[in-house]
């Protein structure tokens, strides 16, 4: 699994945990990425992706719910709710991720964590939003080292089909 895609499936995991529990789990934030077993600059980018998706969360809402006219956010399953907020933020306040790659993380995280119309859900939403997006757009394709395989911990591939089974990543 890809590094930036890890750290996305990170943040969702610990976004929804504040969904369920409220504000204060926050403080768990660093225990959670430590158990993780994921790489520094995994962490590094879930932390980033976190603290936005609350820093801008009422914003993300409301252009969420402006969005989505026949769903009130109340309405939308949790877990639809957060990934939706998860990709509006990297529509909307993250450079450095292409339309295209927000787009798609987003997509198949409501695929791996719902059901399996979500991911038509989330991509119609999401589509219409990232013309809000205000800055520059996305960059021609380049080598991005920030986004490498990213290696299993012991003990926490299970029966993930997308870890690493050699290669580069697999002495990593």
């Amino acid at each position: 699994m890809r590094r930036r895609t890890r750290a996305r499936e990170l943040a969702l995991q610990f976004l929804y945990t504040v969904e369920v529990r409220g504000p204060d789990a926050r403080d768990e934030l660093d225990d959670f990425l430590h158990r993780s077993g994921a790489s520094r600059l995994a962490r590094q980018f879930a932390t980033k992706l976190i603290d936005g998706v609350l820093a801008q969360k009422a914003e993300l809402d409301a252009a969420i719910g402006a969005t989505a006219t026949n769903w009130s956010l109340s309405r939308m399953p949790a877990v639809d709710r957060t990934i939706l907020r998860l990709g509006s933020y990297e529509l909307l306040h993250s450079r450095d991720v292409p339309v295209r790659v927000a787009l798609n993380e987003a997509i198949e995280l409501g695929k791996r964590y719902s059901t399996s119309q979500s991911g038509a859900f989330i991509n119609g939403i999401l589509d219409q939003l990232k013309g809000r997006r205000s800055f520059a757009p996305e960059l021609p394709n380049a080598p991005d080292d920030r986004d490498e395989e990213e290696p299993i911990a012991p003990g926490l591939a299970g029966d993930d089909d997308d870890a690493p089974t050699g290669g580069a990543a697999a002495r990593g």
